[in-house]
Protein backbone atom coordinates (compact mmCIF):
# COMPACT_ATOMS: atom_id res chain seq x y z
CA UNK A 1 0.00 0.00 0.00
CA UNK A 2 1.04 3.70 -0.77
CA UNK A 3 0.89 5.80 1.83
CA UNK A 4 2.47 8.98 0.39
CA UNK A 5 -1.35 10.52 0.18
CA UNK A 6 -1.74 9.82 4.12
CA UNK A 7 2.06 11.27 4.96
CA UNK A 8 0.57 14.72 2.91
CA UNK A 9 -1.77 14.95 6.36
CA UNK A 10 -0.14 12.62 9.18
CA UNK A 11 3.07 14.74 8.73
CA UNK A 12 3.16 15.84 12.56
CA UNK A 13 0.71 18.87 14.16
CA UNK A 14 -1.09 20.32 16.17
CA UNK A 15 -4.56 20.47 17.16
CA UNK A 16 -5.39 23.51 19.77
CA UNK A 17 -9.60 23.93 19.18
CA UNK A 18 -12.30 21.76 20.55
CA UNK A 19 -12.71 19.68 17.77
CA UNK A 20 -12.31 16.07 17.70
CA UNK A 21 -10.64 14.52 20.12
CA UNK A 22 -9.36 17.69 21.73
CA UNK A 23 -13.11 18.85 22.48
CA UNK A 24 -12.96 16.81 25.73
CA UNK A 25 -13.23 19.20 28.40
CA UNK A 26 -11.74 21.61 26.27
CA UNK A 27 -13.03 24.41 28.60
CA UNK A 28 -12.13 23.01 31.79
CA UNK A 29 -8.66 22.20 31.19
CA UNK A 30 -5.39 24.23 31.61
CA UNK A 31 -3.63 22.04 28.55
CA UNK A 32 -5.51 23.46 24.96
CA UNK A 33 -4.00 21.32 22.55
CA UNK A 34 -3.03 18.02 21.80
CA UNK A 35 -0.61 16.65 19.37
CA UNK A 36 -0.83 14.36 16.21
CA UNK A 37 1.89 12.39 14.85
CA UNK A 38 3.51 12.08 11.50
CA UNK A 39 3.34 8.55 9.85
CA UNK A 40 6.12 6.56 8.80
CA UNK A 41 6.82 3.02 6.78
CA UNK A 42 8.84 1.19 9.08
CA UNK A 43 8.39 -2.23 11.38
CA UNK A 44 7.75 -2.55 14.82
CA UNK A 45 11.33 -1.37 15.94
CA UNK A 46 10.22 2.48 14.74
CA UNK A 47 7.31 2.16 17.63
CA UNK A 48 8.58 4.73 20.67
CA UNK A 49 6.74 6.32 22.87
CA UNK A 50 6.51 10.28 22.42
CA UNK A 51 6.66 13.01 24.76
CA UNK A 52 3.59 15.18 23.33
CA UNK A 53 0.22 14.82 25.02
CA UNK A 54 -2.03 13.26 22.46
CA UNK A 55 -5.02 13.17 24.64
CA UNK A 56 -6.40 15.19 27.21
CA UNK A 57 -9.35 14.73 29.92
CA UNK A 58 -11.11 16.03 33.13
CA UNK A 59 -11.01 12.65 35.27
CA UNK A 60 -13.34 13.14 38.87
CA UNK A 61 -12.00 17.08 38.53
CA UNK A 62 -8.54 16.18 37.89
CA UNK A 63 -7.05 17.16 34.16
CA UNK A 64 -5.41 13.50 32.65
CA UNK A 65 -2.66 14.21 29.98
CA UNK A 66 -1.20 11.34 28.35
CA UNK A 67 1.53 11.24 25.76
CA UNK A 68 1.51 8.82 23.10
CA UNK A 69 3.67 7.47 20.45
CA UNK A 70 6.47 9.14 18.55
CA UNK A 71 5.32 8.50 15.15
CA UNK A 72 2.74 5.98 13.83
CA UNK A 73 3.93 3.45 11.65
CA UNK A 74 2.85 1.54 8.67
CA UNK A 75 4.28 -1.83 9.00
CA UNK A 76 4.61 -4.41 6.02
CA UNK A 77 7.11 -6.72 7.67
CA UNK A 78 4.38 -9.99 7.22
CA UNK A 79 3.26 -9.34 3.67
CA UNK A 80 0.54 -7.54 4.78
CA UNK A 81 -0.91 -3.73 6.03
CA UNK A 82 -0.14 -2.94 9.23
CA UNK A 83 -0.98 0.65 10.81
CA UNK A 84 0.01 1.00 14.23
CA UNK A 85 -1.17 4.69 15.98
CA UNK A 86 -2.16 5.95 19.06
CA UNK A 87 -6.00 7.12 19.28
CA UNK A 88 -8.22 5.18 17.47
CA UNK A 89 -10.10 7.35 15.34
CA UNK A 90 -7.51 7.04 13.21
CA UNK A 91 -8.01 3.75 11.54
CA UNK A 92 -11.09 5.43 9.31
CA UNK A 93 -8.52 7.38 7.74
CA UNK A 94 -6.57 4.66 7.33
CA UNK A 95 -9.24 2.32 6.25
CA UNK A 96 -10.40 5.10 4.17
CA UNK A 97 -7.12 5.13 2.06
CA UNK A 98 -6.96 1.25 1.49
CA UNK A 99 -10.18 1.09 0.21
CA UNK A 100 -9.21 4.09 -2.17
CA UNK A 101 -6.06 1.96 -3.14
CA UNK A 102 -7.99 -1.50 -3.12
CA UNK A 103 -5.68 -2.85 -0.48
CA UNK A 104 -8.67 -4.88 0.78
CA UNK A 105 -12.94 -4.75 -0.89
CA UNK A 106 -15.90 -3.00 0.73
CA UNK A 107 -18.26 -5.03 2.64
CA UNK A 108 -15.78 -7.00 4.71
CA UNK A 109 -16.50 -7.94 8.16
CA UNK A 110 -14.27 -5.77 10.73
CA UNK A 111 -13.44 -7.86 13.69
CA UNK A 112 -12.98 -5.01 16.52
CA UNK A 113 -10.87 -6.23 19.17
CA UNK A 114 -11.49 -3.78 22.24
CA UNK A 115 -12.72 -2.87 25.75
CA UNK A 116 -15.35 -0.37 24.40
CA UNK A 117 -17.46 -0.66 21.43
CA UNK A 118 -16.71 2.61 19.75
CA UNK A 119 -20.16 2.79 18.05
CA UNK A 120 -21.53 6.05 19.25
CA UNK A 121 -22.56 7.99 16.10
CA UNK A 122 -20.94 11.63 15.18
CA UNK A 123 -22.26 15.23 15.06
CA UNK A 124 -21.38 15.35 11.41
CA UNK A 125 -21.46 12.52 8.69
CA UNK A 126 -18.73 11.90 6.63
CA UNK A 127 -19.59 13.32 3.35
CA UNK A 128 -17.18 10.88 1.56
CA UNK A 129 -14.51 14.12 0.82
CA UNK A 130 -11.11 14.41 2.90
CA UNK A 131 -11.66 11.46 5.43
CA UNK A 132 -8.21 12.33 6.78
CA UNK A 133 -9.95 16.02 8.56
CA UNK A 134 -12.88 13.98 8.93
CA UNK A 135 -11.22 11.77 11.22
CA UNK A 136 -9.24 13.91 12.85
CA UNK A 137 -11.36 17.12 13.65
CA UNK A 138 -14.96 15.59 13.98
CA UNK A 139 -14.32 11.94 15.28
CA UNK A 140 -12.66 10.57 18.40
CA UNK A 141 -11.95 7.82 19.99
CA UNK A 142 -15.50 6.43 20.74
CA UNK A 143 -17.48 7.23 17.32
CA UNK A 144 -15.55 6.43 14.59
CA UNK A 145 -17.18 3.14 13.79
CA UNK A 146 -20.48 4.08 12.96
CA UNK A 147 -19.62 6.27 9.89
CA UNK A 148 -17.54 3.16 8.94
CA UNK A 149 -20.75 1.57 8.73
CA UNK A 150 -22.96 3.58 7.37
CA UNK A 151 -20.19 4.77 4.23
CA UNK A 152 -20.41 0.46 3.95
CA UNK A 153 -16.61 0.33 4.61
CA UNK A 154 -17.80 -3.13 6.51
CA UNK A 155 -20.64 -5.76 6.50
CA UNK A 156 -20.83 -5.26 10.33
CA UNK A 157 -18.55 -5.29 13.24
CA UNK A 158 -17.93 -8.43 15.53
CA UNK A 159 -16.79 -7.12 18.74
CA UNK A 160 -14.26 -9.13 20.76
CA UNK A 161 -14.11 -8.11 24.49
CA UNK A 162 -15.34 -11.41 26.40
CA UNK A 163 -13.52 -14.72 26.90
CA UNK A 164 -16.25 -16.28 24.64
CA UNK A 165 -15.61 -14.46 22.02
CA UNK A 166 -11.29 -15.03 22.51
CA UNK A 167 -12.66 -18.57 21.76
CA UNK A 168 -14.40 -18.35 18.77
CA UNK A 169 -13.06 -18.95 15.02
CA UNK A 170 -12.25 -16.54 12.51
CA UNK A 171 -14.51 -15.23 9.04
CA UNK A 172 -13.13 -16.55 5.82
CA UNK A 173 -11.77 -13.08 5.03
CA UNK A 174 -11.72 -9.91 7.84
CA UNK A 175 -10.62 -6.49 8.62
CA UNK A 176 -8.73 -6.64 12.16
CA UNK A 177 -9.02 -3.78 14.27
CA UNK A 178 -6.88 -4.17 17.82
CA UNK A 179 -7.30 -1.50 20.59
CA UNK A 180 -4.68 -2.72 22.82
CA UNK A 181 -6.77 -1.67 25.70
CA UNK A 182 -8.33 -5.24 25.93
CA UNK A 183 -4.93 -5.32 27.77
CA UNK A 184 -6.12 -2.74 30.22
CA UNK A 185 -6.22 -3.66 33.74
CA UNK A 186 -10.14 -3.40 33.84
CA UNK A 187 -9.91 -6.70 30.98
CA UNK A 188 -7.69 -8.92 33.31
CA UNK A 189 -10.60 -11.46 34.22
CA UNK A 190 -9.79 -12.41 30.47
CA UNK A 191 -6.50 -14.60 30.65
CA UNK A 192 -3.48 -13.04 29.57
CA UNK A 193 -2.43 -16.12 27.02
CA UNK A 194 -5.61 -16.37 25.77
CA UNK A 195 -6.10 -12.93 24.21
CA UNK A 196 -2.77 -13.27 22.81
CA UNK A 197 -2.49 -16.47 21.23
CA UNK A 198 -5.88 -15.62 19.94
CA UNK A 199 -4.55 -12.42 18.68
CA UNK A 200 -1.86 -13.93 17.43
CA UNK A 201 -3.61 -15.89 15.41
CA UNK A 202 -6.13 -13.44 13.68
CA UNK A 203 -3.02 -11.36 12.65
CA UNK A 204 -2.09 -14.18 10.42
CA UNK A 205 -5.23 -14.53 8.64
CA UNK A 206 -6.83 -10.51 8.61
CA UNK A 207 -6.78 -9.08 5.38
CA UNK A 208 -5.76 -5.36 7.13
CA UNK A 209 -4.76 -4.52 10.33
CA UNK A 210 -5.34 -1.42 12.32
CA UNK A 211 -3.38 -1.69 16.12
CA UNK A 212 -4.37 1.41 18.67
CA UNK A 213 -2.32 2.06 21.91
CA UNK A 214 -4.72 4.15 23.38
CA UNK A 215 -3.09 6.35 25.33
CA UNK A 216 -5.81 7.41 28.10
CA UNK A 217 -6.88 3.45 28.79
CA UNK A 218 -2.94 1.88 28.95
CA UNK A 219 0.37 2.72 30.06
CA UNK A 220 2.14 3.72 26.71
CA UNK A 221 5.37 1.46 27.43
CA UNK A 222 3.00 -1.16 27.99
CA UNK A 223 1.24 -1.01 25.07
CA UNK A 224 4.96 -0.91 23.19
CA UNK A 225 5.32 -4.31 24.79
CA UNK A 226 2.40 -5.54 23.46
CA UNK A 227 3.17 -4.73 19.87
CA UNK A 228 6.13 -6.81 20.36
CA UNK A 229 4.90 -9.50 21.48
CA UNK A 230 2.30 -9.71 18.93
CA UNK A 231 4.27 -9.02 16.09
CA UNK A 232 8.34 -9.80 16.83
CA UNK A 233 7.83 -12.67 17.91
CA UNK A 234 4.72 -13.82 15.21
CA UNK A 235 5.04 -17.15 13.38
CA UNK A 236 5.92 -15.45 10.12
CA UNK A 237 4.87 -18.26 7.86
Amino acid sequence: MNISALQKFYHGFFIDTPVGNNAFSFDQRINKRIYVPSLIGGSVSDIALGREIVFSNIVEGAEVNTPGLARFVHDVSFGQDIFIFDNHNHAFAFWAEALAQGVFPKGLPLVHVDQHKDTRVPEKSWDGQDPFRYANMELNVGNFISPAIKAGFFSDVIHVAAPEAFQAGFPAHFVLDIDLDIFSPVMDYIPYDLKMNWLKEALKRASFVTIATSPFFLEQDEAVYLIKELLIERDRV
